[in-house]
């Protein structure tokens, strides 16, 4: 496996940090603890960049504490996010222009969630294909519980490390970590997890994943994943029951809870819902 050496300089670049800026503003949101806007950065654009650009090269940037609020979910409950601020928004996307392309060719083609020019539809589409033309009616319905906040640091720094032996990068990904989160004017430190919200997050989470997604496919079980929803194939209820298990135990070997209310075995026969959020 091919491993990157020399990236930091890559992702300090100027036109890197102005293509993140860019990035950043397109996706609009808040601003974080420091109440400092898009508007607000953009207005001293270059200078702001300057200072991002210098204080990575010097290895002096520190990242702030995300901004925690809750938003409601579709079942009335309530799900936290994390706002980073503008200047760490630039930060982690400008990383993620540099390590998505990386890491993004040897994702499982069955990944669907975060991940350009796929789609919530053509996961749909897949699982029908499985369902249908590969004769494989039983599905095992997985849900994950708290996934984002449930990311071991450890596991993702090491599923960094199969591809990246840049050492200052990864301390500045393990920095944003544990860059800790203020809520209602309290500050928490974040020793496991990667907060909802986060621009680096997506991609920190299918690499994480990835190595189920593999797993799964080194074993001959046929999978769908949109981020944290996950579908297994089967031909049979038993062997639908086996695939379960032995998901169930990788995931938990990789520190990752399976909410087994959530988690249930549904077929053709009698209907399959969807569970993506895309």
């Amino acid at each position: 496996m091919k491993k990157w050496y020399s990236l930091i300089d890559k992702v300090y670049s100027k036109g890197n940090l102005y293509e993140s800026f860019l990035k950043v503003k397109k996706n609009r949101g808040v601003a974080g603890i420091d109440n400092i806007t898009i508007s607000n950065f953009g207005e001293d654009l270059q200078e702001n960049l300057e200072k991002i650009h210098l204080e990575l090269k010097s290895g002096n940037y520190t990242p702030s504490p995300v901004k925690r609020v809750k938003i409601p979910k579709a079942n009335g409950k309530m799900r936290p996010l994390g706002i980073p601020t503008v200047k760490d928004r630039i930060v982690q996307q400008a990383i993620n222009n540099i390590i998505q392309p990386i890491f993004e060719p040897d994702f499982h083609p069955q990944s669907y969630g975060y991940r350009p020019n796929k789609s919530c539809q053509m996961a749909v589409a897949k699982a029908q294909v499985l369902m249908v033309r590969n004769e494989l009616p039983f599905v095992v319905d997985m849900d994950l519980s708290k996934c984002f906040d449930t990311l071991n640091h450890k596991f993702i720094m090491q599923s960094l490390n199969r591809k990246i032996s840049d050492g200052t990068l990864l301390k500045l990904i393990e920095k944003i970590l544990k860059s800790g989160v203020m809520q209602e004017g309290r500050y928490s430190e974040t020793e496991i997890g990667s907060p909802q919200g986060g621009v680096i997050s997506p991609l920190l989470m299918n690499i994480y994943l990835d190595s189920f997604d593999q797993e799964m496919k080194s074993l001959g079980i046929e999978i769908v994943r949109y981020a944290d929803d996950i579908l297994l194939f089967a031909k049979t209820k038993k062997k639908a029951e086996q695939y379960q298990r032995i998901a169930v135990e990788y995931l938990n070997s990789i520190y990752l809870i399976v909410n087994e209310e959530k988690t249930h075995i549904a077929s053709v026969l009698n209907g399959v819902k969807y569970s993506f959020s895309g």
